[in-house]
């Protein structure tokens, strides 16, 4: 087999795809890209078995066609030193089991042992009652990046282990929650025949915030019970889903909240960071402290006799009320809250708070809660 390919074409198809290659895999196989030549079109595969990503590139004077697998390394270090220019492949056999691709280019030559590609392991085809789904890469992009970080790592629950897929006739719904923290993005733009749901896993979930494109491009989702399949024009992914069902999202999310506070998201982030920096490395506790247009941010660690504490205005009229919570944590849900202005919903300590926009995206509901921390004496 031979062809010739732009070097920087060929760079960026690897490096798309090679982030799906597991450190230690349990198959030496899948310590290498499998390429398939047919025709012009040269077809690139990574996996490490439960995640399979796909991309193809167009390729000029080629001889052949076939199955061959490279290892990742020693292609892609290579690769990422050479400037733009036409590489030449030549594959060839060695014997029955072996095959050595010779690379040539400008001033130089590398060569590398390769194998007979049909011993990669092959993607089980979906199911026949399997269910799709048309949407944008933005749409898919927001919903899984704004949802993500509160995803679980939790083994005994592997459900929570990845962002929940919520799919009514009305709308799609984005789900994630580590129990502490839970995030819940609805766009009602998308449609769907029929009530259906699954669970990305966080690998996926991560790959495809990297490979999604931020322009509006279409992409076509289809899922089974076991598997999703995921194409754009630039990419295809195939994933094992998350198995269990999610808890109810709905009923968590505390509906009456008499105490609401609007505050500017930028002054309450920034503030937040600084006052933080004095809470217990162990805790994190920030406790706030509400009362008439105003909210007070106070953090102390005893152990180092250290603490901070900052005022901010807000648009507050309900009694006075104190309420802790962890700090990373609620800088993660504010710095995942695009709006100018966020609004805390409380009912009382003991209660979830609720930080919502107080303006959504155009066909987006966005709640975001988390769980209170116990206040003490001395906080």
């Amino acid at each position: 087999m031979k062809f010739i390919v732009s070097s920087s074409v060929l760079l960026n198809a690897l490096q798309s795809v090679s982030k799906v290659i597991a450190t230690k895999n349990t198959l030496p196989i899948l310590d290498n890209f499998l390429f398939s030549l047919e025709g012009e079109k040269l077809t690139i595969t990574a996996s490490d078995i439960e995640t399979r990503l796909v991309t193809s590139i167009d390729v000029v004077n080629t001889e052949g066609s076939g199955l061959f697998a490279i290892d990742a390394k020693r292609l892609l270090d290579p690769m990422k030193e050479l400037p733009e220019q036409p590489l030449k492949f030549d594959i060839s056999n060695i014997n029955d089991e072996s095959m050595v691709v010779n690379v040539d280019y400008d001033n130089g030559k590398f060569n590398l042992p390769c194998d007979a590609g049909d011993t990669y392991p092959q993607q089980k085809p979906l199911s026949e009652d399997a269910t799709s789904l048309s949407l944008e890469s933005q749409i898919l992009l927001g919903g899984i990046s704004r949802t993500l970080f509160a995803a679980a790592e939790d083994d005994l629950r592997p459900q929570m282990n990845g962002v929940h897929f919520d799919i009514k006739p009305e709308s799609l719904t984005f789900v994630a929650s580590n129990g502490h923290k839970l995030v819940c993005l609805r766009n009602d733009s998308i449609k769907s025949e029929n009530e259906s749901s699954f669970i990305l896993p966080k690998k996926p979930a991560n790959l495809l915030k990297g490979l999604l494109e931020k322009k509006n491009t279409p992409v076509t989702l289809v899922f089974d019970a076991n598997n999703a399949y995921v194409k754009t024009s630039a990419f295809e992914m195939i994933c094992r889903l998350n198995e269990g069902r999610f808890p109810n999202y709905n009923a968590v999310i505390p509906k009456d909240n008499p105490n609401t506070a609007t505050i500017d998201r930028n002054s309450f982030y920034t503030a937040l960071k600084r006052v933080s920096v004095f809470s217990n490395a162990a805790s994190g506790l920030v406790k706030i402290q509400l009362s008439e247009n105003e909210m007070f941010l106070f953090a102390q660690d005893n152990e180092f006799n250290t603490s901070g504490d900052e005022k901010i205005t807000c648009q507050y009229s309900a009694a006075p009320l104190s309420i802790g919570f962890k700090a990373p944590f609620l800088i993660e849900i504010l710095s995942n809250i695009s709006a100018e202005n966020v609004v805390l919903q409380l009912a009382d300590p003991t209660r979830a708070g609720v930080i919502v926009p107080l303006e959504n995206e155009e066909n987006e509901d966005l709640v975001m809660l988390l769980m209170p921390m116990m206040l003490n004496d001395q906080s």
